[in-house]
C-alpha cells in the first residue's frame, strides 16, 4: 500500500511539473502614452518602429483597439484588474484600487497566474501606482521586482521648452537630452535590460508571467539625437490640424480635460514648439521599439520565442494638437484608439483584425490562451475567437469612459459619444477617420442603435478620488474641485484656472 502511495504522489508530482512547464509563458509589454503612430498601424506615415512591426507580422494586430479610460490610473487599473472605470469608480490620478474597501481584495491578473503555477516578474511601470508595504513586506501584485523605470533619468537643470501654463509643470517638457548622448542611461533602457536579464536567469520547471512597462513617450519627451535624426525638422511631420475642428463639438467636451498641464495648441502655436513636441514624441517612440526589439531579441536567444505569448498594448493615446489640445483625456480617437498585438502559441501569425478591441479584453484572453481557471468578476471579452480568425464576429463595440457619464462607443462603422450632460458627437469612421464632422443631428438611426451600448453601471469617484476628476451634481460641472459656471470661457494658455 505505502508503495502506491508513494507512486501516486510521485506521478501527481510529475504530472504537476510537466503541465506547468508545458503552460505558455506570457510577455506582457506596457507603453505609455502611445497613440496609434505605430508603422503597422498607419497612425502617423513617417514613424519607424521596425521592431513592433515585426511582432505584429508575426501575431495579430487589432487596429480598433481601445483603452477604457483615457488616463493612467484608470486604465492600468482596468486592465489588470478586468472591471471598467465605470464599476470601479476609479476615474483619476487616484486613488489606488486597493485602497478602496469594496476592491482591495480583487483578483489582479498577475495573482491569478501566480495561483496557478506561474512565477511573475515586474519591471517598470505597469499600475500606475501602488500601495506602500510595511518594510520587509511582499508586495503581492507580483511575486519578484525588478527595476523601477519611470522618471527615472536626471532632468536637465533647466526646462528646454518655455514656460508652459496651469501651472508649468516640470514635466512638460521636450526635445534632445542635453546631459549626454548615451541611450543606456535612460530609464526604459534599464526597463529593458531588468526584463532580459530575469529571461536569462528564469529558473526551469515553472511558467513565467514577465512584464515590463516603458514610460516614453510620456513626457517629458526627451531622447538621444540618434532618434530625432529619424524625422524632418520641418513641418512635413506634422498631422492635420483644422482651427475649426470644434466648432461641431459641445461645450461639455472641453470639461473632461478643462485645465490640464498639458498646453493647449494655442500655446504651442504660439511658441513655435509644434514642430519640436511632434518629433520628439517620434523619436521618443522610435527608441521605446528599440527597446522593444531588444526584449523579443533576448526572447528569441534565451529559446522562449517559441513557447510565449506576447502581448503589447498601451494604456491610452495622445493628441499632438488635433482637436486644439496635447495630452489625453478625451473621448476621440487619437485618445482611445491603442496598439494592441498578440503573438505566440495560439495566435494565428500575420493577421490584422478590425474588429472593436478593448484593453479590458486582455485579462480574460490571457486566461484563456494559458488555459486557466475562468474569473468570475472579468467585465471583458476574451479575443481568442479572433486570435485564430480575424474574421470572427464580436458580440460588442469598444467602449471607452472618462468620469461619470462620459462615453464613447465605438464600432467598425462608427464613433458615438455621449458626455455628462447629454450632449452627443457622432462620426463616420470610415470616411472621416479623423473624426472631422460631428453627423449626431444626422443620423438619428446610428444614434439609436449606439445608445444602446452605453454601459448600465456607471459610478461616480471612489473615496479618495482626485486629479483628472469631473463630477456633474445637480447639473453642476465641477473639474478638480472648481466649479465650472455656465459662462466661463474655456481656459486659455495664458490663465491658471486652477488656483
Amino acid at each position: 500500500m505505502n508503495r502506491i502511495l508513494l507512486f501516486i504522489t510521485s506521478f501527481l508530482a510529475l504530472s504537476s511539473t510537466w503541465l506547468h512547464a508545458h503552460k505558455p509563458n506570457i510577455l506582457f509589454i506596457a507603453i505609455d502614452d502611445q497613440n496609434d503612430w505605430i508603422g503597422c498601424m498607419g497612425g502617423h506615415p513617417l514613424v519607424k518602429t521596425p521592431n513592433i512591426d515585426k511582432l505584429a507580422a508575426r501575431g495579430t494586430l487589432f487596429t480598433n483597439a481601445h483603452t477604457q479610460s483615457p488616463l493612467c490610473n484608470s486604465s492600468r487599473t482596468s486592465v489588470m484588474v478586468g472591471l471598467r472605470p465605470s464599476t470601479t469608480g476609479i476615474h483619476g490620478l487616484a486613488p489606488w484600487f486597493r485602497d478602496v474597501p469594496q476592491w482591495e481584495d480583487l483578483l489582479s491578473l498577475p495573482q491569478h497566474f501566480a495561483n496557478n503555477g506561474y512565477q511573475t516578474y515586474s519591471n517598470g511601470k505597469i499600475y500606475h501606482s501602488l500601495r506602500k508595504q510595511p518594510a520587509n513586506t511582499p508586495n503581492p501584485e507580483f511575486q519578484h521586482w525588478g527595476v523601477k523605470g519611470g522618471f527615472g533619468i536626471p532632468m536637465p537643470p533647466e526646462k528646454l521648452i518655455p514656460t508652459t501654463p496651469f501651472g508649468n509643470h516640470p514635466l512638460m517638457d521636450w526635445g534632445v537630452y542635453p546631459l549626454d548622448n548615451d541611450d543606456t542611461t535612460k530609464s526604459d533602457w534599464q526597463v529593458a535590460s531588468g526584463a532580459i536579464k530575469m529571461l536569462e536567469n528564469m529558473p526551469e520547471g515553472k511558467p513565467f508571467f514577465l512584464s515590463a512597462g516603458f514610460f516614453l513617450p510620456h513626457v517629458p519627451c526627451f531622447a538621444t539625437q540618434k532618434w530625432f535624426d529619424l524625422y524632418p525638422n520641418d513641418a512635413s511631420i506634422l498631422p492635420p490640424m483644422p482651427k475649426d475642428d470644434r466648432d461641431d463639438t459641445p461645450r461639455s467636451s472641453w470639461w473632461t480635460h478643462w485645465s490640464l498641464p498639458e498646453p493647449r495648441q494655442k500655446w504651442i502655436e504660439e511658441n513655435d514648439q509644434a514642430i519640436n513636441l511632434v518629433r520628439s514624441y517620434m523619436a521618443s517612440t522610435s527608441f521605446i521599439d528599440s527597446q522593444i526589439g531588444r526584449l523579443l531579441d533576448a526572447l528569441e536567444r534565451t529559446g522562449h520565442a517559441d513557447d510565449t505569448i506576447v502581448v503589447l498594448w498601451s494604456d491610452h493615446g495622445y493628441h499632438l494638437g488635433e482637436k486644439l489640445i496635447t495630452g489625453k483625456n478625451t473621448l476621440w480617437r487619437n485618445s482611445t484608439r491603442v496598439p494592441l498585438i498578440f503573438a505566440g502559441p495560439g495566435v494565428t501569425p500575420g493577421q490584422v483584425c478590425n474588429r472593436p478591441a478593448e484593453l479590458l479584453d486582455i485579462y480574460p484572453t490571457l486566461v484563456d490562451l494559458a488555459d486557466l481557471p475562468e474569473v468570475d468578476h472579468l467585465e471583458g471579452l476574451s479575443l481568442s475567437r479572433q486570435l485564430t480568425s480575424a474574421k470572427a464576429p464580436r458580440s460588442r463595440p469598444a467602449i471607452t469612459s472618462h468620469n461619470q457619464g462620459n462615453f464613447a462607443i465605438v464600432n467598425e462603422e462608427w464613433r458615438y459619444i455621449r458626455y455628462v450632460d447629454g450632449a452627443e458627437e457622432l462620426y463616420d469612421i470610415v470616411n472621416d477617420p479623423h473624426e472631422w464632422t460631428n453627423l449626431a443631428t444626422k443620423r438619428p438611426g446610428v444614434m439609436k442603435t449606439m445608445r444602446k451600448w452605453i454601459p448600465k453601471i456607471d459610478n461616480g469617484p471612489a473615496p479618495g478620488s482626485r486629479a483628472r476628476v469631473l463630477t456633474y451634481y445637480d447639473k453642476v460641472p465641477v473639474w478638480e474641485g472648481q466649479v465650472i459656471g455656465k459662462d466661463d470661457p474655456v481656459p486659455q494658455d495664458s490663465v491658471d484656472y486652477r488656483d
